[in-house]
């Protein structure tokens, strides 16, 4: 993460006041936004980190799927088959933000000129620090695998 990603604004500081967890994540993606942000929209399919920890074994599809585009109120995404949080707000085409188990997530996507697109993920939430300790750790490990898995299928699709 560049300094100035970290210290941009993103949709999910708006639903959080004074967070005691901040957590950013980033990578870059060789395809266009276009080509990333149905991979994004598709979370609410599948969490695309380690299936057999946070999906019960289950495989993330490896496919686009049809979907209409996220809406506010929609489940954010399903794990072991049962439905998960809910989006908060949604730009289709740039960034999907919602609410798990008390955690404020925000998916941005910032295409680069050479036809990349930088893929962004800020975590806020309000809880003591030791709580915030262990999931900051946990998250470190989970949420790279997801957008590296993401990264990766989206890659696929421009080759």
């Amino acid at each position: 993460m560049t300094e100035s990603e970290v210290l941009r604004a993103y949709p999910c500081d708006d639903f959080v006041v004074s967070p005691v967890l901040q957590v950013w994540r980033g990578v870059r993606v060789n395809a266009p936004a276009t080509v990333v942000w149905p991979w994004i929209a598709q979370v609410r399919l599948a969490p695309y980190s380690y299936d057999w920890i946070d999906n019960l074994g289950r495989h993330s599809p490896r496919h686009l799927v049809s979907l209409p585009e996220p809406r506010v109120g929609e489940a954010f995404t399903t794990a072991g088959g049962r439905r998960w949080g809910r989006i908060l707000s949604v730009e289709p085409g740039k960034q999907l933000t919602g609410m798990i188990m008390r955690a404020f997530v925000s998916y941005v996507l910032v295409p680069d000129e050479d036809n990349t697109t930088r893929l962004l993920l800020k975590i806020v939430m309000r809880t003591n620090r030791l709580v915030a300790l262990g999931l900051s750790v946990g998250d470190l490990v989970m949420a790279r695998r997801q957008l590296l898995t993401l990264k990766q299928l989206a890659e696929r699709c421009t080759e």
